[in-house]
C-alpha cells in the first residue's frame, strides 16, 4: 500500500516566499531605522546640556521613529519614586501627571523584573485593571503599552514608557520596537552614570575648594610662606634666621653660616638652596674637614684620567657637579692656607682646571659655606687668608644654639621621638616631667645632642611613657658636663633656664637621686628664706674662691644644689672666672 503526502499548492509556495521576503525586508528596515535612530540619539546624549533638556530631545527623536501617542522618560530614586520626568506632554508638571497616571503595578513590574513589559491591550491586562483612560476625542479600539527599564550597572534607575492607539489597521512590529527601546534605554543609562560621576566629582572639588579657601583665609601670612625643609622651630631666634634666609635666597650672594656644632648648618644651607631660583638645580655638599688637602682638591675640582696613581678615569669635581646650583662647603675654616689660595680663584673668577688638566672650566655656582670656628681670630693669627675671608663673608648668618631657643626643645624632642617610633614600631611619648628635664638641660651639643639624648632614653625606657627618671642625667651617666668642663660658663646639666619645674602627674615615676654623705641636700620650700641668707653676695664669692670657681664644690660648701648656685651667680651678676 502506498501513501502519498498531500502536495502544496503552487499558490502556497508563492505566499510562503512572499512572507519570507517580507520578513527579510522588515528586518532590513528595522536595522536601518534602528541604526539611524541610535546614531541620532547618541549625538544628543553626547552633547553638553542640562539633563532635562537632553532627555527631552531623546524623547522627540523617539516620537519621530515610533508611532506613539504618549511617551515618558522617568528617573527614579532609591525608593522607586519619580525623581525627574520628561514627557511628550510638554511641561515637566504635565509630564509628571501623565507618568503618575500609569498604573503603579506596571511600573513596579518593570523595576522588579528588570525586563521590558509589553501590553498589547490595556483593557484586558490585569496590570491596567484599575486604570482610567483620560478623555479623548477619538475612541480607540485598543491601547498598546510598552515599558523598558533604564539600568545603571545592574540597578534600575528609570523607565522609558510609550503607549499607542491601535485600530487594527496598522502593523506596529512590537518586537522590533521593544528591541529599539532597549538599546535607547542602555544609552540613556550610561549617560546617567556619567552625569552622576561628574556631579559627584564636581561636588567633591567644590567642597575641597571651599575648605582650602577657608584654611587659606584663616592662615596668617607668615604661615603661608614657603617653609624650609627639615627645620623645626617656633622661637623668635629661629624665625629671625629663617626670615634672613628667605631674603638672602633670592640673590646669588655667598652665604656664611656660623654657629656651634649641631645647630643644623647643613639644613639651613639646604633651605637657602630650596628657597632660591636655583632650587631646580643640584645641591652639592662637602665637608672640608673630613679630607686631606690632596684629596680635597680632587673632590672639589675633579681630575683627568692618569693625573695621579689611581686616577683610572676622568672625574668631575663638586664645583662642576654644582653648576647652575648650590655648593655647600662645611667646616671651611679647616682648609689649609695653600688650598685657600686655590679656592679663592674659583670664587673670584668662577673658573678652574681639573687636577692634571690644562683646559679651563667655567661654572655658575652659588656658594654657601659654614664654620664653627672664629674666622676673625684665625685671620689675625695668619691661619686664614683675609682675602678669602672677605670673599666668603658676604652675608653672614649666625645660627642660634639650642640654649637660646628653649621654646623649641620640646618641639624638637617630640619630632625625634616620632622618628624613633616610626623606625622601631614603638609608641613612646614624653610626659610633663620628661619635658621639664629636657627644658632644663644646657645641651652643649645642640640639636644633635638632643636627638641622641631622646634616642638613648627611648631605647632604654622601661615603658611607653618616658618620665624624668628615664634620662641618663638623673643617674649621673650624662658626660656632657665632663666634656665641657672649664669651657662652658655654667655646668651643662645644672644651668638653670628660669623655667618653672613641671611636677609629675599621679602615677608617674619621679625619683630623685639622694645626695651622698657630705654633699648638698635638697632645699625644701620652707627653707628658701635660709637659702637667701646663705647665698648672699659675700658668702657666695667666698665659697667660689675657696672652690676654685668650680660651682659643684661651692655648692657643697654652702650645702645647696649646683642649680641653685648657678641661679645665685646670675642674680648677683657675678661673672665666672676661667682658668
Amino acid at each position: 500500500m502506498t501513501l502519498s503526502l498531500p502536495s502544496k499548492d503552487a499558490d502556497d509556495y508563492v505566499r510562503e516566499e512572499e512572507r519570507q521576503t517580507n520578513r527579510q525586508q522588515r528586518f532590513g528596515d528595522f536595522v536601518e531605522i534602528s541604526l539611524h535612530g541610535v546614531y541620532e540619539i547618541s549625538k544628543i546624549l553626547a552633547s553638553p546640556a542640562r539633563l532635562e533638556t537632553t532627555l527631552g530631545n531623546v524623547l522627540n527623536v523617539l516620537s519621530s521613529f515610533l508611532a506613539m501617542r504618549h511617551g515618558a522618560i522617568a528617573l527614579l530614586d532609591d525608593l522607586g519614586a519619580a525623581e525627574l520626568v520628561v514627557g511628550s506632554a510638554g511641561s515637566v508638571e504635565a509630564a509628571k501627571v501623565q507618568f503618575e497616571n500609569i498604573p503603579e503595578r506596571a511600573i513596579g513590574q518593570i523595576v522588579t523584573t528588570k525586563m521590558p513589559v509589553v501590553v498589547e491591550d490595556t483593557a484586558t491586562s490585569p496590570l491596567f485593571a484599575e486604570w482610567i483612560e483620560p478623555q479623548s476625542n477619538s475612541v480607540p479600539t485598543r491601547i498598546c503599552f510598552v515599558g523598558v527599564p533604564i539600568k545603571e550597572s545592574d540597578r534600575v534607575v528609570g523607565t522609558i514608557t510609550i503607549d499607542r492607539l491601535w485600530d487594527g489597521g496598522a502593523d506596529f512590529r512590537i518586537d522590533e520596537d521593544v528591541r529599539f527601546l532597549v538599546m535607547v534605554a542602555n544609552l540613556v543609562g550610561q549617560t546617567l552614570r556619567l552625569h552622576r560621576v561628574v556631579a559627584r566629582d564636581r561636588e567633591r572639588l567644590m567642597t575641597e575648594q571651599h575648605r582650602l579657601a577657608k584654611e587659606l583665609s584663616e592662615t596668617n601670612p607668615a604661615a603661608r610662606e614657603p617653609k624650609a625643609r627639615g627645620i623645626l622651630g617656633e622661637s623668635q631666634s629661629i624665625r629671625s634666621v629663617l626670615d634672613k634666609i628667605g631674603i638672602v635666597a633670592r640673590t646669588n650672594s655667598t652665604v656664611l653660616l656660623r654657629g656651634e656644632s649641631g645647630t643644623g648648618k647643613e639644613l639651613f644651607a639646604r633651605a637657602t638652596h630650596d628657597l632660591s631660583s636655583r632650587k631646580k638645580g643640584p645641591f652639592i655638599k662637602l665637608n672640608c674637614a673630613a679630607l686631606p688637602e690632596s684629596v680635597l682638591e680632587s673632590e672639589l675640582f675633579g681630575h683627568e684620567k692618569g693625573a695621579f696613581t689611581g686616577a683610572l678615569a676622568l672625574r668631575k669635581g663638586r664645583f662642576e657637579l654644582a653648576d647652575r646650583g648650590t655648593l655647600f662647603l662645611d667646616e671651611i675654616g679647616e682648609i689649609s692656607p695653600s688650598f685657600q689660595a686655590k679656592l679663592l680663584r674659583v670664587l673670584q673668577e668662577g673658573e678652574f682646571e681639573r687636577v692634571g688638566g690644562m683646559r679651563t672650566l667655567k661654572v655658575d655656582v652659588r656658594l654657601v659655606a659654614a664654620t664653627n670656628k672664629n674666622l676673625e681670630q684665625a685671620v689675625s693669627k695668619g691661619e686664614f687668608r683675609a682675602d678669602l675671608y672677605y670673599r666668603i663673608n658676604v652675608v653672614s648668618i649666625s645660627l642660634p644654639p639650642l640654649r637660646d631657643r628653649p621654646d623649641d626643645v620640646v618641639l624638637l624632642a617630640n619630632e625625634f621621638l616620632l622618628r624613633f617610633n616610626e623606625e622601631h614600631g614603638t609608641d613612646h611619648s614624653l610626659t610633663p616631667s620628661a619635658d621639664g628635664i629636657l627644658q632644663g638641660c644646657y645641651f652643649p651639643g645642640n640639636v644633635r645632642e638632643l636627638e641622641n639624648c631622646v634616642r638613648r632614653t627611648a631605647t632604654l625606657a622601661k615603658g611607653d611613657k618616658i618620665v624624668a627618671n628615664d634620662f641618663a642625667c638623673r643617674h649621673g651617666e650624662c658626660l656632657s658636663s665632663t666634656l665641657w668642663k672649664g669651657s662652658a660658663p655654667v655646668d651643662p646639666i645644672s644651668a638653670p633656664r628660669n623655667r618653672p619645674q613641671v611636677a609629675p602627674k599621679a602615677g608617674e615615676e619621679e625619683e630623685r637621686p639622694r645626695a651622698k654623705t657630705g654633699e648638698h641636700q635638697a632645699i625644701r620650700p620652707h627653707l628658701r628664706s635660709g637659702l637667701e641668707n646663705t647665698t648672699d653676695r659675700d658668702n657666695l664669692l667666698d665659697a667660689m674662691e675657696k672652690a676654685g670657681w668650680v660651682q659643684a664644690k661651692a655648692a657643697r660648701i654652702l650645702n645647696i644644689t649646683t642649680r641653685q648656685i648657678g641661679y645665685a651667680l646670675r642674680k648677683h651678676n657675678i661673672p665666672i672666672k676661667r682658668f
